[in-house]
């Protein structure tokens, strides 16, 4: 029997990885304020899915 919420866990794995790729890829150096806004949001991102699952 699958889960309905096996969609949603994919998907929220999927941005979990995304976000891990990113912040492996982030040089501490030349990281601008935008990158790390856009970390913020990716991190709002995962936290307004997660909510969902609950």
């Amino acid at each position: 029997m699958q889960n309905s919420q096996s969609p949603q866990v994919e998907e929220l794995k999927t941005r979990l990885n995304q976000f891990l790729e990113t912040l492996d890829t982030i040089e501490p150096e030349t990281t601008d304020l935008e990158e790390i806004d856009r970390l913020i949001r990716l991190v709002d991102d995962l936290e307004i899915q997660m909510g969902k699952l609950k």
